[in-house]
């Protein structure tokens, strides 16, 4: 296929632990969700994508990938933002050839964006139909996000201010799709300094109990912590 002209855009996978409910015979746990909007047009109109669009001439391509959160679906404070690869499989959309640079975003657990009519979250276990290869770009998004939590601090973007490690822990689990052990996960996390103690506790709950222990990130930027480090699910 000849292409006269090419697109540079930008696709950015936006990532957050949520609480989903509602579901038949099972219990809200929290899931690492994905912003998606539902395309009103064709091509392939009805399904759903990630938000990004054209790069401007202006413009480079972290801009480009903030602008277009802003202005597609209202998302302006993400506490990380990384590019990730480049799509350019000449028929990976059709019409006007179209290469996209694609992005990590995460936004914290407590934050709650306001989002247009036609943007939800949805469960990254089970994703509605996709736009063109958006589905690829969401699984490459959610291997380099759970890689990361093994070797660096990236949890400080999903988690609150201040947190209990049961909150913590359900984070990881909800971003790794699978258990990990609390006592072992705040040993790592306490000789790696990636956690410090406030010297506060968490409101009792209505049923009681002893307090919990909070912490909270002691860098808010993004650091190598060990990089031979794996977290693995329990055998």
């Amino acid at each position: 296929m000849l292409h006269g002209s090419t697109i540079h855009e930008s696709l950015t996978a936006v990532f957050q632990v949520r609480h989903f409910d509602g579901r038949p015979g099972t219990d809200e746990r929290a899931e690492l969700a994905v912003l998606l909007w539902q395309r009103a047009l064709d091509p392939q109109a009805g399904t759903w994508s990630l938000p990004g669009g054209k790069l401007r001439d202006d413009e480079d391509l972290t801009t480009s990938a903030r602008r277009q959160l802003a202005e597609k679906v209202d998302v302006r404070n993400l506490a990380h933002l990384e590019q990730l690869s480049v799509f350019s499989d000449p028929c990976r959309v059709p019409g006007p050839r179209r290469i996209a640079s694609t992005f990590l975003g995460l936004v914290p657990l407590t934050t709650d964006p306001q989002l247009p009519p036609d943007t939800r979250w949805h469960s990254v276990w089970s994703l509605p139909e996709m736009s063109f290869d958006h589905s690829i770009v969401v699984e490459h998004a959610r291997t380099r996000l759970a890689a990361k939590l093994s070797y660096t601090n990236i949890a400080f973007a999903l988690a609150p201010p201040t947190f209990a490690m049961s909150t913590l822990r359900e984070i990881y689990c909800a971003a790794l799709g699978y258990d990990v052990d609390t006592t072992n996960l705040q040993r790592v996390l306490s000789r790696r300094k990636v956690i410090t103690p406030t010297g506060t506790t968490s409101s009792p709950g209505p049923a009681g109990g002893r307090p919990a222990a909070m912490y909270r990130f002691t860098d808010s930027q993004i650091r190598v912590t060990d990089e031979f480090a794996a977290l693995r699910p329990r055998v």
